[in-house]
């Protein structure tokens, strides 16, 4: 199965992309994002594909836990814009964007993969869901495609992370060498890191050197609770200082907990059936016909120049799944 965080990746080749079509209009957010996720396909060849997008007021749920979540967050990658792309102000780039997901969301309809967005609920949550709910009990391998390093707490014997920026496939053993701290145990390392991208503040003074000589129990072959954590420092408070840090940051650290745990969801009952029930549907058919219609209107043959062969290539199989 590989699961694509769908607004990440739009995000990424939307920012890096310069394609333009005849008219000089840029369509590199999803002519970008289409080229982008055929590679992964090609190379990993899943017999299924998933792309997840937020739903409408996703981030409610954790703005109700802390106010400031995501706040600040701007538009503040600098476009790669040459060629025949002109410069472009913030709203050319904000409408630009609309338009193209728009767009995006038309052609994916067109290919054989399965499209979830609900209401309410975030990608991250819909996509540990599925993982951990749905493909975990099943026994079936999970790859996920996502720069977001919130997805490496989920990676396991069964569940591996893709990061495009990186080009680096992160399975138990990349995550350990790569972080410093093994995978079933990741949540701490966010929760004492902060991410500054979801205004998520760290825990001053705690950096992985510290979390690896104090916190030894992080590096065990067990998964560790906050609780086991609060109780070893409870145990050794006049040991270092670095206990005591913990201690008088407990609320801080309960807070980015809740924030940033992609286990025991609080997803409602009936957002959880819905999530199943379309995971569970008909591969849906390639259409080619309709794909390369729009693709003709859309002006974008330079930027696939032959469109057959490259549709062929990358969705065949997973539409062979789909006649099944």
């Amino acid at each position: 199965m590989l699961i694509i965080d769908g607004l990440n990746s739009f995000i990424r080749v939307f920012s890096a992309s310069p394609l333009a079509n005849d008219d000089g209009d840029h369509i590199g957010g999803y002519i970008g994002f289409m080229r982008s996720i055929a590679a992964v396909i090609r190379q990993f060849k899943p017999t299924r594909c998933i792309i997840v997008f937020d739903g409408k007021g996703g981030s409610a749920r954790r703005k109700k836990i802390h106010s400031g979540y995501k706040d600040g967050r701007s538009m503040s990658t600098r476009f790669n814009r040459s060629g025949d792309v002109g410069e472009q102000t913030l709203e050319q780039e904000l409408e630009s964007m609309r338009l193209q997901m728009s767009k995006l969301s038309e052609y994916l309809q067109c290919l054989p993969v399965t499209l979830i967005s609900i209401d309410n609920i975030e990608a991250d949550d819909t996509i540990a869901y599925l993982t951990t709910d749905v493909y975990r009990p099943k026994g079936s391998e999970v790859i996920i495609m996502s720069d977001d390093k919130d997805f490496v707490q989920l990676v396991d014997d069964k569940v591996s992370l893709w990061r495009p920026v990186e080009k680096k496939y992160y399975t138990p053993k990349e995550v350990l060498d790569r972080f410093g701290i093994p995978a079933h145990n990741f949540i701490h390392y966010k929760v004492f890191m902060g991410d500054a991208s979801d205004n998520i503040k760290g825990i001053n003074g705690i950096g992985i050197k510290t979390m690896q000589s104090k916190l030894p129990l992080l590096l065990e072959d067990n998964t560790v609770s906050i609780e086991d954590v609060l109780e070893y420092c409870r145990a050794r408070k006049d040991e270092h200082k670095m206990y005591r840090t913990v201690l008088d940051n407990e609320v801080a650290i309960r807070l980015n907990w809740q924030l940033m745990s992609l286990e025991d969801l609080d997803i409602a009952a009936n957002y959880k059936l819905t999530i199943a029930s379309i995971a569970d549907r008909a591969i849906p058919k390639l259409n080619t016909y309709q794909f390369k219609k729009m693709f003709m209107l859309d002006k974008a043959y330079t930027a696939i120049p032959n469109v057959d062969t490259w549709l062929s290539n990358s969705f065949n199989t997973l539409a062979a799944f789909s006649e099944k």
